[in-house]
Protein backbone atom coordinates (compact mmCIF):
# COMPACT_ATOMS: atom_id res chain seq x y z
CA UNK A 1 0.00 0.00 0.00
CA UNK A 2 1.72 3.68 -0.98
CA UNK A 3 0.61 6.53 0.63
CA UNK A 4 -1.38 9.23 -1.17
CA UNK A 5 2.48 11.46 -0.65
CA UNK A 6 5.70 10.72 0.99
CA UNK A 7 5.33 11.01 5.05
CA UNK A 8 6.62 13.86 6.86
CA UNK A 9 8.77 13.43 9.99
CA UNK A 10 8.85 14.71 13.56
CA UNK A 11 9.33 14.45 17.14
CA UNK A 12 6.75 12.76 19.87
CA UNK A 13 6.08 14.93 22.61
CA UNK A 14 2.85 13.25 24.23
CA UNK A 15 -0.18 11.73 23.11
CA UNK A 16 -3.66 12.50 24.79
CA UNK A 17 -7.32 12.66 25.29
CA UNK A 18 -6.64 9.32 22.97
CA UNK A 19 -6.97 10.86 19.68
CA UNK A 20 -4.75 13.39 19.53
CA UNK A 21 -1.09 13.35 20.03
CA UNK A 22 1.63 16.72 19.69
CA UNK A 23 4.73 16.65 17.65
CA UNK A 24 7.84 18.48 17.34
CA UNK A 25 8.05 19.55 14.07
CA UNK A 26 12.31 20.47 12.65
CA UNK A 27 11.92 23.39 12.93
CA UNK A 28 11.02 23.61 16.48
CA UNK A 29 7.21 24.26 15.94
CA UNK A 30 4.71 22.03 17.23
CA UNK A 31 1.52 20.32 15.61
CA UNK A 32 -1.28 18.48 16.64
CA UNK A 33 -1.91 14.89 15.08
CA UNK A 34 -4.98 13.35 14.62
CA UNK A 35 -4.20 9.92 16.38
CA UNK A 36 -6.17 6.88 14.52
CA UNK A 37 -5.65 4.39 17.05
CA UNK A 38 -8.31 3.27 20.03
CA UNK A 39 -5.94 1.31 21.65
CA UNK A 40 -3.48 1.97 24.84
CA UNK A 41 -1.13 1.99 22.44
CA UNK A 42 1.56 0.11 25.01
CA UNK A 43 5.05 0.28 24.30
CA UNK A 44 4.68 2.39 21.27
CA UNK A 45 4.84 5.83 23.14
CA UNK A 46 8.40 7.39 23.23
CA UNK A 47 8.68 11.04 23.48
CA UNK A 48 11.62 12.38 21.56
CA UNK A 49 11.67 9.42 19.05
CA UNK A 50 10.33 10.28 15.65
CA UNK A 51 6.87 9.49 14.09
CA UNK A 52 5.74 10.07 10.93
CA UNK A 53 2.44 11.18 9.40
CA UNK A 54 0.26 11.76 6.38
CA UNK A 55 -1.00 15.46 5.40
CA UNK A 56 -4.77 14.85 4.24
CA UNK A 57 -4.54 18.83 3.20
CA UNK A 58 -8.20 19.22 4.05
CA UNK A 59 -8.97 22.48 5.26
CA UNK A 60 -12.09 21.09 6.79
CA UNK A 61 -10.83 18.86 9.52
CA UNK A 62 -9.88 20.54 12.73
CA UNK A 63 -7.02 18.10 12.47
CA UNK A 64 -5.77 17.50 9.10
CA UNK A 65 -2.78 15.43 9.82
CA UNK A 66 -2.53 12.01 10.86
CA UNK A 67 -0.13 10.02 12.99
CA UNK A 68 0.85 7.17 10.72
CA UNK A 69 4.35 5.67 12.28
CA UNK A 70 6.44 5.47 14.84
CA UNK A 71 10.22 4.71 16.09
CA UNK A 72 9.99 2.29 18.64
CA UNK A 73 13.22 0.60 20.83
CA UNK A 74 12.76 -2.60 21.27
CA UNK A 75 15.19 -5.27 23.21
CA UNK A 76 16.34 -8.55 21.39
CA UNK A 77 18.83 -10.71 23.00
CA UNK A 78 19.55 -7.86 25.69
CA UNK A 79 20.31 -5.21 23.17
CA UNK A 80 18.08 -2.11 22.03
CA UNK A 81 16.97 -1.85 18.25
CA UNK A 82 14.85 0.48 16.66
CA UNK A 83 11.90 -0.50 14.80
CA UNK A 84 9.08 1.20 12.70
CA UNK A 85 5.03 0.36 14.00
CA UNK A 86 2.28 1.47 12.35
CA UNK A 87 -0.30 3.14 14.32
CA UNK A 88 -3.24 3.91 11.72
CA UNK A 89 -5.41 0.72 12.77
CA UNK A 90 -7.72 2.15 9.79
CA UNK A 91 -4.85 0.89 7.56
CA UNK A 92 -5.21 -2.76 8.45
CA UNK A 93 -8.35 -4.01 6.57
CA UNK A 94 -7.05 -2.70 3.35
CA UNK A 95 -3.85 -4.17 3.91
CA UNK A 96 -5.35 -7.37 4.11
CA UNK A 97 -7.63 -7.38 1.55
CA UNK A 98 -4.50 -5.99 -0.76
CA UNK A 99 -2.61 -9.03 0.67
CA UNK A 100 -5.55 -11.37 -0.62
CA UNK A 101 -6.21 -10.14 -3.64
CA UNK A 102 -2.52 -10.39 -4.54
CA UNK A 103 -3.23 -14.41 -3.34
CA UNK A 104 -0.45 -14.10 -1.37
CA UNK A 105 -2.27 -16.05 1.65
CA UNK A 106 -2.10 -19.80 -0.01
CA UNK A 107 -4.96 -20.99 2.28
CA UNK A 108 -7.37 -18.66 1.11
CA UNK A 109 -6.10 -17.89 -2.49
CA UNK A 110 -9.26 -20.04 -3.82
CA UNK A 111 -11.55 -17.11 -3.02
CA UNK A 112 -11.80 -14.22 -6.00
CA UNK A 113 -14.71 -12.23 -4.03
CA UNK A 114 -14.22 -9.75 -1.54
CA UNK A 115 -17.01 -7.79 0.18
CA UNK A 116 -16.15 -5.15 3.11
CA UNK A 117 -18.05 -4.55 6.47
CA UNK A 118 -21.00 -6.85 5.81
CA UNK A 119 -23.56 -7.61 8.58
CA UNK A 120 -23.49 -11.11 10.16
CA UNK A 121 -23.80 -12.83 13.95
CA UNK A 122 -26.58 -13.05 16.15
CA UNK A 123 -24.69 -10.50 18.01
CA UNK A 124 -25.13 -7.36 15.84
CA UNK A 125 -21.37 -7.77 14.22
CA UNK A 126 -20.04 -6.68 10.91
CA UNK A 127 -17.59 -8.50 9.32
CA UNK A 128 -14.44 -7.15 8.03
CA UNK A 129 -13.70 -8.79 5.34
CA UNK A 130 -16.50 -11.74 3.74
CA UNK A 131 -14.43 -13.85 1.28
CA UNK A 132 -16.69 -15.59 -1.66
CA UNK A 133 -16.60 -17.96 -4.39
CA UNK A 134 -18.71 -20.15 -6.02
CA UNK A 135 -18.02 -23.91 -5.39
CA UNK A 136 -16.59 -23.01 -2.06
CA UNK A 137 -18.30 -22.09 1.52
CA UNK A 138 -17.77 -18.38 2.71
CA UNK A 139 -15.11 -17.10 4.63
CA UNK A 140 -15.47 -14.67 7.35
CA UNK A 141 -12.06 -12.91 8.01
CA UNK A 142 -11.95 -10.36 11.40
CA UNK A 143 -9.08 -8.20 11.16
CA UNK A 144 -6.81 -7.13 14.29
CA UNK A 145 -4.08 -4.74 14.19
CA UNK A 146 -1.06 -5.66 16.23
CA UNK A 147 1.63 -3.26 17.76
CA UNK A 148 2.54 -4.69 21.41
CA UNK A 149 5.87 -5.56 21.25
CA UNK A 150 7.51 -7.42 24.76
CA UNK A 151 11.04 -8.05 23.42
CA UNK A 152 12.93 -10.72 21.30
CA UNK A 153 10.21 -10.69 18.37
CA UNK A 154 7.28 -11.28 20.86
CA UNK A 155 4.11 -9.52 19.68
CA UNK A 156 0.81 -9.65 21.77
CA UNK A 157 -2.91 -8.79 20.91
CA UNK A 158 -4.93 -6.96 22.46
CA UNK A 159 -2.60 -3.95 24.39
CA UNK A 160 -5.76 -3.16 26.41
CA UNK A 161 -9.23 -5.03 27.39
CA UNK A 162 -11.32 -6.09 24.46
CA UNK A 163 -15.08 -7.21 25.23
CA UNK A 164 -15.60 -6.36 21.81
CA UNK A 165 -13.03 -8.81 20.55
CA UNK A 166 -14.24 -11.65 22.50
CA UNK A 167 -17.51 -10.79 21.31
CA UNK A 168 -16.26 -11.23 17.53
CA UNK A 169 -14.59 -14.58 18.47
CA UNK A 170 -17.88 -15.93 19.38
CA UNK A 171 -19.33 -14.66 16.13
CA UNK A 172 -16.37 -16.25 14.71
CA UNK A 173 -17.53 -19.39 16.26
CA UNK A 174 -20.90 -19.66 15.17
CA UNK A 175 -20.14 -19.35 11.80
CA UNK A 176 -17.94 -22.68 11.62
CA UNK A 177 -20.74 -24.35 13.59
CA UNK A 178 -22.81 -23.48 10.78
CA UNK A 179 -20.57 -25.12 8.43
CA UNK A 180 -18.73 -22.03 6.68
CA UNK A 181 -14.91 -20.81 7.18
CA UNK A 182 -14.15 -18.12 9.66
CA UNK A 183 -10.40 -16.35 10.41
CA UNK A 184 -8.90 -14.20 12.80
CA UNK A 185 -6.15 -12.59 10.86
CA UNK A 186 -3.68 -10.70 13.01
CA UNK A 187 -2.53 -7.39 10.91
CA UNK A 188 1.20 -7.08 12.75
CA UNK A 189 2.09 -3.66 11.97
CA UNK A 190 5.42 -3.83 14.01
CA UNK A 191 8.60 -4.70 12.50
CA UNK A 192 9.99 -6.13 15.98
CA UNK A 193 6.86 -9.35 16.03
CA UNK A 194 8.00 -12.22 14.69
CA UNK A 195 5.12 -14.25 16.43
CA UNK A 196 1.95 -13.30 18.26
CA UNK A 197 -0.09 -14.90 20.88
CA UNK A 198 -2.73 -13.54 23.12
CA UNK A 199 -2.29 -11.47 25.93
CA UNK A 200 -3.18 -13.33 28.60
CA UNK A 201 -2.13 -11.01 31.32
CA UNK A 202 -3.95 -8.14 29.67
CA UNK A 203 -7.41 -9.81 28.48
CA UNK A 204 -7.05 -13.58 30.07
CA UNK A 205 -10.71 -13.76 28.85
CA UNK A 206 -9.81 -12.95 25.72
CA UNK A 207 -7.20 -15.48 25.79
CA UNK A 208 -9.53 -17.97 26.99
CA UNK A 209 -12.48 -17.34 23.92
CA UNK A 210 -9.05 -17.55 21.70
CA UNK A 211 -8.41 -20.89 22.80
CA UNK A 212 -12.29 -21.80 22.70
CA UNK A 213 -12.51 -20.51 19.17
CA UNK A 214 -9.71 -22.19 17.71
CA UNK A 215 -10.81 -25.83 18.73
CA UNK A 216 -14.24 -24.80 17.21
CA UNK A 217 -11.97 -24.76 14.32
CA UNK A 218 -11.71 -21.32 13.33
CA UNK A 219 -8.42 -20.30 11.92
CA UNK A 220 -5.55 -17.50 13.21
CA UNK A 221 -2.85 -16.19 10.69
CA UNK A 222 -0.39 -13.66 11.38
CA UNK A 223 1.48 -11.78 8.83
CA UNK A 224 4.16 -8.82 9.28
CA UNK A 225 4.74 -5.84 7.97
CA UNK A 226 7.69 -3.54 6.41
CA UNK A 227 7.17 -0.14 6.18
CA UNK A 228 8.91 3.64 5.06
CA UNK A 229 8.04 6.89 4.37
CA UNK A 230 6.12 5.44 1.02
CA UNK A 231 4.66 2.66 1.51
CA UNK A 232 3.43 -0.08 4.11
CA UNK A 233 2.84 -3.50 3.17
CA UNK A 234 2.37 -7.20 4.62
CA UNK A 235 5.38 -9.07 3.30
CA UNK A 236 5.83 -12.55 5.72
CA UNK A 237 3.79 -15.42 7.41
CA UNK A 238 4.38 -15.37 11.15
CA UNK A 239 3.56 -17.56 13.64
CA UNK A 240 1.09 -17.54 16.25
CA UNK A 241 1.44 -19.46 19.17
CA UNK A 242 -1.72 -20.73 21.01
Amino acid sequence: MKYDSHLSEARLIRRYKRFMADVELSDGSQITLHCPNTGSMKNCLYPGYRVWYSDSKNPKRKYPCTWEQAEIPVIFDGEERITLAGLNTGRANALVEELLMAGEVQELSEYQNIRREVRYGEENSRIDLLLQQEGLVDCYVEVKSVTLAMGDGFGLFPDAVTSRGTKHLRELTQMVAGGDRAVLFFCVQHTGIDRVSAAKEIDPVYAEALKKAVDAGVEVMAWGAEMSADKIELVRQLPVIL
